[in-house]
C-alpha cells in the first residue's frame, strides 16, 4: 500500500468511528430519556434509575415558564378578519368602490383574482358592538366568544410572508414554508419533554366545517417531527371511529403476553442500537411503550360519561359526535388536565372566496359556542392560568369582492398583509387589543407582528428562549424562528 492509498484508509476510518461515535452517542442520550419513565426498557437495556436520570437531554425551560401547557385552535383556511374583528365603518360608503391604488401600493395577489378588472370594496354585512370592561370589538355572529373579551388579546396586527394555503399553514406551523421542518408542538415537545408517560407530548384533533366541508386539505407533516427524533411528532387522534387504531389487543392476546413480546423486542432493538448507534431504534422502542400505554389511557380520555350534564351542555349539541369541533374541545381540557403539553385543533372550512356570509355563519356555529365553553371549563377548573389559548388561520382576508358583489353575497380572496389571531390564559394581557390596520384594512398602521415574533413568544410563554432550541442537522444549526423572531413584550401580563 503507498502513502497515499494509506492516508485515504486512516480518512475514512476517521470518519466512520466520527460518526458511529456521534450517533452512538445522541441514540445513549435518547435512551437516557426513556429510561427515566420505562422500567421494562431500563431492565433490558441494563441501565439503573440512578444512572439514566442523570444524563437529561435538555435545559428547558430556560426560566420559569407561564404556561405549563398549549391548546391551539388553528382555523384552517384563514378567517376573515374584517367579519369578525376588526370592524371597518367607513366601508359602508365606499360599498363597490375600486381599491385605491394608493391603498394596494402594487402588492402581489394571487391567481384568482389578478385578473378582475376591478376589486370592489365589500364591506361586512354584520354588525359589530363593543363587550366588556375592555370594550373589544366583535361581530355578532361570535356572541360567546365576545363575553371572554375581557380574557382575550386581541392582535389585529398579524403578517406573513405567503399568499396561498399551504406554504402559509406550513410556514405558520414549522417557520418555514417549505415542507419538511419540525411543527412547533414537535418542537416543544422536544425542548419540554411531557408531563405524563401514558399520552404523548403533542396530539393533534381535526375537525371539518359545516361553513365548506370539501375545504383545503390537511397533511400529516404539519405536526410532524422534520428532523428532530420521530418521537416528538404529534399523534393525530381520527375523527371517526377510534381516536388512535389497535386499542385493543387482538383475540386471544392478553395484558400479560403483549407485555412479554414488546420485552423481547426491545432487547432486539438494543442488540441493533450497539451496532448501529441509530437513535431512531431508540425512537422506534419509545413508541412502542407509548402505543402499549395508550391502549389504557385513551378509552377513558374519550369516555364523557363522567362530564356533568351543564358542561356538556355548554359545549353545544355536538359535543356527543366525535370529531366534532365541540367534541374536540372538551377533549382538549381533557388532555390538558391530564398533563399533555401541546394540544392542536385543526378546524377547517374556512376559506371563503365565494358565499362567504353563509359560510361564515357555519364556521362560527361550529366553533364560537365550544370555544367560549372551553374558557369557561378551564377557568372553572383552575386550569387557564396556566394554560395557553391561541385562536387563528394561516393568513387574513381582502376588503374587495372576489367575484362579484351582490346586496347579499361576496367572497374575499387571501391577504397576508393583515389579519387578526387570539390568545388567552397565561402569561397574555387580558382584554388587550394589539396593533391596527388602515380604514380598509389592508395595511398594518401600527405594532405589527409577524410569524416568528408569534413563534418566539409562544416558546417565551413557555419558559423557552426560542433563541437557544436548537437541533443540528446537515452542518447547522436550525430553530422554529429561523434567524428572526422578536418577542412581543406588549401582549404579555
Amino acid at each position: 500500500m503507498n502513502a497515499s492509498e494509506s492516508h485515504r484508509m486512516q480518512d475514512w476510518l476517521n470518519r466512520r468511528i466520527f460518526l458511529k461515535g456521534s450517533a452512538g452517542f445522541i441514540g445513549s442520550t435518547a435512551l437516557a430519556t426513556i429510561m427515566q419513565t420505562m422500567p421494562s426498557v431500563q431492565k433490558v437495556y441494563g441501565e439503573s434509575e440512578s444512572a439514566s436520570s442523570s444524563a437529561a437531554a435538555h435545559t428547558f425551560p430556560t426560566f420559569p415558564p407561564k404556561a405549563k401547557r398549549i391548546i391551539y385552535l388553528f382555523q384552517s383556511g384563514a378567517p376573515s378578519q374584517m367579519d369578525l374583528f376588526d370592524p371597518k365603518p367607513l366601508m359602508v360608503a365606499r360599498r363597490g368602490e375600486d381599491l385605491p391604488a394608493s391603498i394596494r401600493k402594487g402588492q402581489r395577489l394571487t391567481t384568482m383574482t389578478s385578473g378582475q378588472s376591478k376589486f370592489p370594496v365589500a364591506p361586512s354585512m354584520f354588525q359589530f358592538k363593543q363587550h366588556g370592561e375592555s370594550g373589544m370589538w366583535w361581530s355578532d355572529i361570535m356572541p360567546n366568544m365576545a363575553r371572554h373579551s375581557d380574557r382575550w388579546c386581541m392582535i389585529r396586527s398579524m403578517k406573513t410572508e405567503a399568499i396561498n394555503h399551504d406554504p402559509a399553514i406550513t410556514f405558520f406551523q414549522t417557520g418555514n414554508q417549505l415542507a419538511g421542518r419540525p411543527s412547533i408542538g414537535a418542537w416543544a415537545s422536544y425542548g419540554l419533554g411531557s408531563e405524563n408517560t401514558d399520552l404523548p407530548a403533542y396530539i393533534v384533533l381535526t375537525s371539518f366545517g359545516s361553513g365548506r366541508p370539501d375545504d383545503q386539505p390537511l397533511y400529516d407533516r404539519l405536526w410532524g417531527a422534520g428532523f428532530l427524533p420521530s418521537r416528538h411528532q404529534g399523534v393525530k387522534f381520527r375523527n371517526s371511529g377510534d381516536p388512535v387504531l389497535y386499542l385493543t389487543d387482538p383475540p386471544g392476546v392478553d395484558r400479560q403476553t403483549r407485555r412479554g413480546t414488546l420485552d423481547r423486542i426491545t432487547t432486539l432493538n438494543e442488540k441493533r442500537h450497539a451496532l448501529l448507534g441509530d437513535p431512531e431504534i431508540a425512537a422506534r422502542s419509545s413508541q412502542y411503550e407509548m402505543a402499549f400505554r395508550m391502549q389504557t389511557s385513551v378509552p377513558d380520555l374519550v369516555d364523557f360519561s363522567d362530564e356533568p350534564a351543564h358542561v356538556l351542555e355548554s359545549y353545544g349539541p355536538d359535543v356527543k359526535r366525535p370529531g366534532s369541533y365541540a367534541f374536540n374541545c372538551l377533549l382538549s381540557r381533557r388532555l390538558s388536565e391530564r398533563g399533555v403539553r401541546f394540544v392542536q385543533l385543526f378546524h377547517m372550512g374556512w376559506d371563503h372566496h365565494g358565499g362567504l356570509p353563509d359560510a361564515i355563519k357555519g364556521q362560527c356555529r361550529d366553533t364560537d359556542q365550544a370555544t367560549g365553553a372551553l374558557l369557561d371549563d378551564l377557568a372553572r377548573r383552575g386550569l387557564l392560568d396556566e394554560t395557553l389559548i391561541v385562536w387563528g388561520g394561516e393568513f387574513g382576508r381582502t376588503i374587495y369582492s372576489q367575484g362579484a358583489l351582490t346586496e347579499t353575497n361576496y367572497g374575499r380572496d387571501h391577504h397576508p398583509l393583515c389579519f387578526t389571531l387570539l390568545m388567552a390564559g397565561a402569561g397574555i394581557k387580558s382584554g388587550l387589543t394589539w396593533g391596527e390596520t388602515d380604514d380598509y384594512c389592508y395595511n398594518i398602521v401600527r405594532d405589527p407582528v409577524h410569524v416568528h415574533d408569534l413563534n418566539a413568544t409562544i416558546l417565551h410563554l413557555m419558559g423557552i428562549d426560542h433563541l437557544r432550541l436548537t437541533y443540528p442537522y446537515q452542518g447547522r444549526d436550525f430553530r422554529l424562528t429561523d434567524v428572526h423572531g422578536q418577542i412581543v413584550k406588549g401582549i404579555l401580563s
